[in-house]
Parts: structure tokens; C-alpha cells; sequence
């Protein structure tokens, strides 16, 4: 965790309307802002901002927080992405706890030389003569001047020109633009920046337009400190938003694929960056809450294959899948450029679910007509099927499995009386946790005074103390919460037991509509959880043998005064 004295830092530097403007329309009167509510439909601006203050509020839905909680909410940011955005946003450097950088140089540092790289391939592009080529290559693939600066397309030359410009050797190899060998790691290539969830730099992906240039069409910034390719989705930095609050994501093959699509207003598209999409990225979108995935990728045997094993990542996870089928030799910039966003758009439209493409796409090598072929695509199939953890996405594709190749459901496994076998995950990879009722139950209580804290800050204060919190770490976050007028986020994380707390807390979505209701609920089970134990410790006392007959007799009297309330009522 990041030390309280960077964090205090950190909080008074933060001005929340620096935070709130780039994102949302902030309409000023006075020193009040005001703008429609980003976290739930509206027509009439409800979302207020005061200058100076901490916090902002929506007098429609109740949404109330920080700007941590603002990131967090609208950019779907874990906590320590929220707090590692603002830092770099307002230039606070911070330091960990008893921890060293992985690297000898500040990531700050490392993101700054990489956005000065980014700009001289840009201008390299724009003004050079060794340029042009790469320009009207782009140009001829319908990228106008606008599109090139907007993404801040660039072209690395064939020189060590860039080194006159960036002449810190230890920065350049840490951030990958330099090998080992002392040369430019990107060299004759047309440069696609890579950015992380706050828009920043942290690596470059690359394209020949060459055939003599050595090495494969695309090439990516070897993993650094700042880039893992595995962790690293290819315009998730502008598509974020939209995927999760529309819970759907298309997914293409390639950088120009991407950046064409979110031109188009398909702001909800990704690539992967030169490695195959796996389980990690699936991740990713699955922590924004992605429902719906469409592939669209190139309409060749590599586009069907690659389709084929990321669809099953997904639909592994219970997240629904749809294959786009682009004519043979096309792919989505092509067909965006030949035929527009309107037939592009249909495809989407018209994209088969993801075991439709595999009965498909492994019939190709199967012979469906007879029957020992079919036999084989079924057990095939049904193999990959069970494997999902969703249960009844296992049950339902296997009904339409059999639905599609015409057999009976009993033939492939199903019964009439649906009892699934639920999905066992592998221990050794996977450990398993113990949920603590107590725990979630106490962190249900402080969500609730994170989120809204004026309005439910004086009633948890008539009926609650810290004895009431039998979960160390969140006795600690309780007992800080109430010796504050208001959250900050900044100033509870310097102090938490636990660093992950917070996140555990913000992470669960919340029904504000309902939030007078379940807080109320919340505070009477922590209620009769203490009156329970109360009184079992009162009948343990009387059966331990222990006290006179004098006092056995006034544990019973309590017993009776306890056994006569069913619980503790909240006024």
C-alpha cells in the first residue's frame, strides 16, 4: 500500500473538478457546477459540484463520493488504478510501504519519455521526408490527417534520430525503445501507441509497410514495467466506458481494425497486442462487467481459429458470444472502407451465436453425413461444453447442441429432470476461500457509509459502536469512518490494515433506489447478531458451574429479559 504521507499529499493536491470536467459536461453558476448525472438516465441536471469541495452529489439517484469514487464508478477503475491515475494527473509521486520501484527510474518518469517518443514518431511521420510513404500508405487506407492526429499515429525512422531527442539510456531501455544491443527497438515502422486505463503511454505496437524490413508485420514493446502484453488490451483506454456501462465488447485482430471501428463511433472495440487473446484479458472485461462479446476478425482460416479459442475463453466464464463471418480475404477495415459503417454495422447484426461457428467450423474437418462423423463432432463438442463453470450455459448449449445436429437430448447427456454438476475449479491453481458471513456483513455496513455517508452517518452512531464489528480490519475502517464528518477515500487507505479493503468494499454494486430500506436491514442484523451472542453467552455462564446461586439467578433474569425481545428494534 502507498504510505500515508504520499496519500495526504496526493489529497491535497486533488481539485475534483479537474477530475470531473474531462469526463462529463460541467455546466457553471456561481461556485456551483452542475451537469446530467452519468450514473443514471436523467434530462434535468441532478449531479453537483461545489468548488472547493471534496465531494460530489446527484440529487436524483444519491450517487455521492470522491473523486476516487468517481473514477471508480465511471471508469470501472480498481481503487489503486483510481489513486495511480490521480497521482499522475496532478504529478504527486507515490511511494509504498517498506517497497522498492521494480524498476531504478519513477513509472511517472518512464510514462514522460514514452509520451516524448510518441510525439517525435508523430511529427517523424507528419514532416519527414523518410515519412511520406508511411503517410500515403495510411492515407490510401482511408486514415485522413484528423484520424492520424487524433490517435497520434507516428513512423519510426531507420536512424537513431530519436536518441538526439531522448539521450537517457537507462529510461530508453526501460521503457523498451532501445534493445540491448544500444539501436532503436522500433525502426521503419509505422508506431500505434498503446495506453493504459488513464490514456497514458506505457508501450508502442508497430507496423511494417515494407516487405525488406526484418521481422513480423507487427511488432510490440517488449514487457516492462509499464507494459504486460497479457494485461494489455489494445484501445480499452477509449472503449472502457462504453463496455461497461453497455456490458457488451467487439473484439478485432488488429491495431488499424481498432482505431477504425472507434473512428466510426464503435467505441467499444479492443485488440489484443501480438499475442493470442487468453484467459488474463478475459479478465479484464469480465471485472468491467461484459456480458456480450462479438468477434470480428479476418475472414481466413487464422481469423476462424483465433475465433474459435478466444470464444471459448469467454463463454467459459458464462460471458455470451457471437462470430461475425467477413467474407473470405476481408476484415473489418476493408469492409468498413468498401461497403461502410451501415453493412458493418449489420454484420454485428447479424453475427451467429459461438457454437453455431464451432458446429461450423469443426465440420470442416468432420464428415457430418455419416454417422460416425457426427458421433465424433458431438463428442467433440460436449467435451468442450462441460468444461465451462456456468452450469446453465452448460445445460443450455447442450440442449441446443442437440437441437442443431438433430439428436435426442438424452443422446448427448441431458435428462428430462435438469440437476447440474456444478463447476469444481481446480485447486491447485485456484485456492479456495472461506467466506466469513461476519466479514460480508460488516462490509455491507460501511459500504453503505462510504457511499452515502451524511445521511447514514447519525443513525449508525445511535445504535452501533465498535464492539458491534467483530472483523478487526473493519472495526479499524468503522471507527475511522465515524470520527469523520465526510469520506475521503485518501485518508482512510493511509491507515487501513488491510490494503485491499477499500476495493473490496466499492467493488459490489449498490441499488441506491433502495438504500434507505437495506441499510436499515444491514444495522438490525448486526443488531440481532450481538443480541444473539449476548444471549448465549448469559446461558453458557449460568450452565459453567461457576457462580453462586445469587448470581445464576440474575443471569436468568437477564436470560428472560433477552428471551422476551425477539429482537432489537430500530426506531
Amino acid at each position: 500500500m502507498f504510505t500515508k504521507e504520499s496519500l495526504e499529499k496526493l489529497r491535497e493536491r486533488i481539485e475534483l473538478i479537474e477530475v470531473i470536467e474531462p469526463h462529463i459536461e460541467l455546466k457553471r453558476a456561481g461556485t456551483t457546477y452542475k451537469a446530467l448525472c452519468p450514473f443514471h438516465q436523467e434530462k434535468s441536471p441532478s449531479f453537483v459540484v461545489q468548488r472547493g469541495d471534496t465531494h460530489f452529489h446527484c440529487f436524483g439517484c444519491g450517487a455521492h463520493g470522491d473523486a476516487i469514487q468517481f473514477l471508480m464508478n465511471y471508469l470501472n477503475l480498481t481503487f489503486v488504478e483510481a489513486v495511480e491515475s490521480l497521482a499522475e494527473k496532478f504529478q504527486i509521486p507515490l511511494e509504498r510501504d517498506n517497497q522498492k520501484e521494480e524498476t531504478g527510474i519513477n513509472k511517472r518518469t518512464l510514462k514522460e519519455c514514452l509520451e516524448t517518443a510518441s510525439l517525435f514518431f508523430h511529427e517523424y511521420l507528419l514532416y519527414s521526408e523518410e515519412g511520406r510513404p508511411a503517410l500515403d500508405y495510411l492515407f490510401k487506407r482511408g486514415m485522413g490527417i484528423d484520424f492520424i492526429r487524433r490517435f497520434e499515429i507516428g513512423y519510426a525512422p531507420s536512424s537513431s534520430l530519436m536518441f538526439k531527442v531522448l539521450k537517457d539510456k537507462q529510461e530508453l531501455m526501460e521503457t523498451g525503445l532501445m534493445n540491448e544491443s544500444g539501436r532503436p527497438f522500433f525502426r521503419e515502422r509505422i508506431t500505434f501507441p498503446v495506453r493504459d486505463h488513464a490514456g497514458r503511454i506505457i508501450g508502442f505496437s508497430a507496423r511494417k509497410i515494407s516487405e525488406e524490413v526484418f521481422g513480423g508485420k507487427y511488432i510490440n514493446t517488449s514487457e516492462t514495467a509499464l507494459f504486460k502484453k497479457s494485461r494489455t488490451l489494445f484501445g480499452l483506454n477509449y472503449a472502457r466506458r462504453r463496455i461497461a456501462k453497455e456490458r457488451r465488447a467487439i473484439l478485432v485482430e488488429g491495431q488499424i481494425d481498432c482505431l477504425k471501428l472507434i473512428e466510426a463511433g464503435l467505441d467499444l472495440t479492443i485488440a489484443s497486442l501480438g499475442t493470442a487473446f487468453g484467459e488474463s484479458h478475459v479478465a479484464i472485461l469480465k471485472q468491467l462487467g461484459l456480458r456480450q462479446a462479438y468477434l470480428f476478425f479476418d475472414g481466413d482460416q487464422a481469423g476462424d481459429a483465433a475465433a474459435s479459442k478466444a470464444g471459448d475463453f469467454f463463454q467459459k466464464v458464462g460471458i455470451e458470444v457471437h462470430v461475425v463471418r467477413p467474407p473470405a480475404g476481408s476484415d473489418p477495415d476493408t469492409i468498413l472502407n468498401k461497403l461502410g459503417t451501415e453493412r458493418l454495422l449489420e454484420m454485428l447484426d447479424q453475427a451467429e451465436s459461438y457454437l453455431a461457428f464451432q458446429v461450423s467450423y469443426l465440420g470442416r474437418e468432420i464428415n457430418m453425413n455419416s454417422p460416425a462423423g457426427k458421433a465424433e463432432l458431438v463428442k467433440v463438442l460436449k467435451k468442450q461444453i462441460d468444461s465451462w463453470e456456468d452450469p446453465v450455459m452448460v445445460h443450455e448449449s447442450l440442449r441446443k447442441l442437440a437441437s442443431m445436429v438433430h439428436i435426442p437430448e438424452e443422446a448427448i447427456g441431458l435428462k428430462q429432470n435438469f440437476a447440474p454438476n456444478l463447476y469444481i475449479k481446480n485447486h491447485g491453481s485456484h485456492p479456495s476461500e472461506q467466506v466469513d458471513p461476519n466479514r460480508v456483513l460488516e462490509l455491507d455496513l460501511l459500504r453503505w457509509l462510504i457511499l452515502i455517508n451524511e445521511k447514514f452517518h447519525k443513525t449508525t452512531a445511535q445504535y452501533l459502536t465498535e464492539d458491534h464489528f467483530w472483523t478487526p480490519a473493519c472495526r479499524a475502517l468503522f471507527k475511522k469512518i465515524m470520527e469523520s464528518n465526510t469520506v475521503d477515500l485518501l485518508s482512510l487507505a493511509g491507515d487501513l490494515e488491510e490494503p485491499a479493503l477499500l476495493d473490496e468494499i466499492l467493488k459490489k454494486k449498490v441499488n441506491r433506489e433502495r438504500a434507505d430500506g437495506q441499510f436499515l436491514e444491514t444495522i438490525q442484523k448486526i443488531l440481532d447478531r450481538q443480541w444473539m451472542q449476548t444471549r448465549e453467552k448469559i446461558k453458557m455462564e449460568i450452565h459453567s458451574g461457576k457462580h453462586s446461586e445469587d448470581e445464576v439467578l440474575k443471569l436468568a433474569k437477564q436470560f428472560d429479559e433477552l428471551r422476551r425481545k425477539d429482537s432489537i428494534e430500530l426506531l
